[in-house]
């Protein structure tokens, strides 16, 4: 693609937008500029606190009452809208010509009102029509973007709706008015794999549909591969490279974009560490020299901390604000390339896991967990059986709902009253009454990271007690110096310095607040240690240190892991095994590489064929399958465990297993 679709419509030309913080300053847009042409979708991708979603917020005057546009244009059909100084100028653009769909649907949906009257309003407010007109619009949109029994469902409150559904309801109520752009703010970050694909697709589909142009926000990579038509790199609150889908994958320029894939784990060498980009943004209260994105670049020239670089051309389609694409960089430039060939050409997949010898740590048999909701019962987790192995990483995926958060608390002994099975840790059943010692020994043996940090962590609390909480409960130490001691060493280990000691969790960014719940958990000596999706709120670059962190603490101390996550990318990277889990039954358990090569199960090839992966060729061809039973498939008698290749097992009734079989002889 070398050239534009249809008219520009937007464009934002060296927009500088400045807040007033308690008495400072800070200049969080520096000079971005950004074209969005009819019909396309351009994504912007970036770390947290690039700016990302401020720049765009702009776009429909909702910057809050501390911040302001204090340089530039937007242009919109050629009207500057930084000229606008009331809200009824800004509502006539604000939702019925640009809409924008939120990261969170909670928070822009209201909670104590009926999802159809929520888009009605919206109908009523642009258009000014009737209440029984616009409800029935509503139903039509609800239809549209697929929730079925849209009659029905418009009566329901955003409380009765998944998070896919619930994003559904925030598109429907953003197209209510048939807007020329839609911005969409990390809209699926916190959606399932399937779900995720189901939501882009839609996105998609409407995008067709209405000639809608699309402002796509996003972190993840594969999802930008399989919307974009062009995309802008943003750090530090400027647009530093720009180009067509395919130049900026398959010939990054700037170093922030090439580190940015290098992060990927998609891209990483199993047994080696993925690139890490160390250090952090810089602070956008002072004013920035030169390149910055310097003090992060390894290898940043002197001019790079001297000059900002201008953009340097690399096709009529394709910039980048970087020192190296300058001339004389040219020598510089090749040996960087030299170097980073030979580096990949020297790593090699690190061997599997060696089961021959396994030492079985935890066995899990038949185990069933329910709950009680009034009058319902539950069945979050139905006979699910697995052993993990002293030293290895088996990983629990599935989608939100299908039990795996369950079965780690069983295990971690959160959830008792309600757990039907056998638990053996190291040959002892702990799902059973035992003593105060001895489950004193066992929260000393086994740990939890947990998802959110920040609702994990005492935010009253300094980092010394949050991470000495166990040595306290258990008296794990000599004397106080001892106790300081061990928190340092612990704290190094996770790559923190003891500075942190007096600080409190909200004075850290997510993947240090992340390394402080890890440090809290190992300070324990644990031999097992249960992770609940310990890397899904971070962004690329800290989820590839905190991922490395995980895979040395693993080495160094002979850990065992129960990963629990719904990201397959990293999965892979960091498994020895898979079980995938579906509606509290585990369908499918094999060797990593093996699962990925050869998936058997119906769900999980739907899950491999929906996760997004960072090569917009790859993306563009793809077809993602789907898998939606209905009860009595699921209920179907005769199921059990077969073993359809070495230590590749599926849940499947005889004939289903022959069929497998007979399709590997045939493979």
């Amino acid at each position: 693609m070398n050239e534009h679709k249809g008219p520009l419509l937007l464009s934002a030309r060296d927009i500088v937008i400045r807040f007033n913080l308690r008495g400072q300053i800070l200049t969080a847009i520096r000079g971005a500029s950004l074209d969005v042409y009819e019909g396309e979708t351009v994504a912007i991708v970036g770390e947290s606190g690039s700016g990302k979603s401020v720049f765009t917020k702009s776009f429909i005057g909702m910057l809050d009452q501390n911040g302001r546009v204090e340089g530039g244009q937007l242009l919109y059909h050629g009207e500057d809208m930084t000229c606008y100084t009331t809200e009824a100028q800004w509502l006539k653009v604000r939702g019925r010509k640009i809409a924008m769909v939120f990261q969170d649907p909670m928070t822009s949906l209201n909670p104590v009102r009926t999802v159809g009257e929520q888009i009605a309003e919206v109908i009523m407010w642009h258009f000014g029509k009737k209440h029984d007109e616009a409800r029935r619009e509503a139903i039509d949109l609800l239809r549209r973007v697929g929730i079925d029994e849209p009659e029905r469902r418009c009566r329901q409150y955003p409380g009765e709706f998944s998070g896919g559904m619930r994003q559904r309801v925030v598109i429907a109520a953003a197209i209510a008015c048939r807007p020329e752009i839609l911005i969409c703010d990390e809209p699926t970050t916190a959606l399932d794999v399937t779900v995720q694909a189901q939501v882009l697709n839609l996105i998609k589909e409407l995008q067709r549909e209405l000639k809608m142009s699309v402002v796509f926000i996003t972190h993840d990579l594969g999802v930008v591969a399989h919307m974009a038509d062009w995309v802008a790199v943003m750090y530090a609150g400027q647009m530093i490279e720009y180009g067509e889908v395919r130049e900026i994958f398959h010939q990054p320029e700037h170093p922030y974009t090439k580190a940015l894939l290098r992060s990927l784990p998609q891209l990483g060498v199993k047994g080696h560490d993925l690139y890490a980009i160390h250090g952090t943004p810089p602070s956008l209260f002072k004013e920035i020299q030169g390149d910055a994105f310097a003090p992060r670049n390894a290898d940043a020239m002197k001019i790079d901390f001297l000059e900002e670089p201008p953009a340097f051309q690399v096709s009529p389609t394709h910039w980048a604000r970087t020192w190296l694409l300058a001339p004389e960089a040219g020598a510089f430039r090749a040996a960087l390339a030299k170097r980073d060939a030979e580096r990949r050409s020297r790593q090699t997949p690190a061997e599997p896991f060696d089961y021959s010898q396994a030492e079985t740590l935890l066995s899990v048999r038949n185990l069933s967990v329910h709950f009680k909701l009034g009058s319902t019962r539950l069945q979050a987790v139905d006979h699910v059986s697995f052993d993990i192995y002293k030293g290895e990483t088996l990983s629990l995926v599935g989608e939100s709902g299908s039990g795996k958060t369950t079965i780690g608390r069983a295990v971690m002994s959160i959830h008792s009253s309600n757990v039907e099975g056998d638990i053996v840790f190291k040959g002892r059943r702990i799902n059973e009454k035992l003593s105060k010692k001895e489950r004193g020994r066992l929260h000393m043996e086994m740990q939890m990271i947990f998802q959110d940090p920040m609702a994990s962590l005492n935010d009253r609390a300094k980092v010394d007690y949050i991470v000495s909480e166990g040595l306290y409960n258990y008296r794990l130490f000599d004397n106080e110096a001892d106790r300081v001691a061990k928190v340092e060493r612990i704290l190094q280990e996770v790559g923190l310095t003891s500075d942190f000691m007096t600080r409190f969790p909200h004075e850290f960014s997510g993947g240090q607040r992340q390394r402080i719940g890890i440090a809290r958990s190992l300070i324990m000596n644990p031999e097992l240690v249960v992770a609940d999706e310990p890397i899904s709120a971070l962004d690329v670059s800290i989820r590839a240190q905190v991922i490395n962190l995980l895979n040395r603490l693993k080495k160094e101390r002979g850990l065992t892991y129960l990963f629990i996550a719904h990201d397959l990318s990293a999965v892979r990277f960091i498994s020895d095994r898979i079980a995938v889990i579906y509606k509290g039954r585990l369908v499918e358990l094999a060797a990593c590489e093996e699962l990925f090569a050869r998936p058997l199960h119906p769900y999980t090839r739907a899950l491999l064929s929906a996760a997004p992966y960072p090569d917009p060729d790859v993306e563009r061809g793809k077809a993602v399958r789907s898998y939606h039973p209905d009860a009595e498939e699921l209920a179907r008698p005769g199921r059990a465990w077969a073993e359809i290749y070495p230590f590749h097992y599926v849940f499947a009734t005889e004939e289903e297993a022959e069929a497998y079989r007979h399709e590997a002889e045939n493979a």
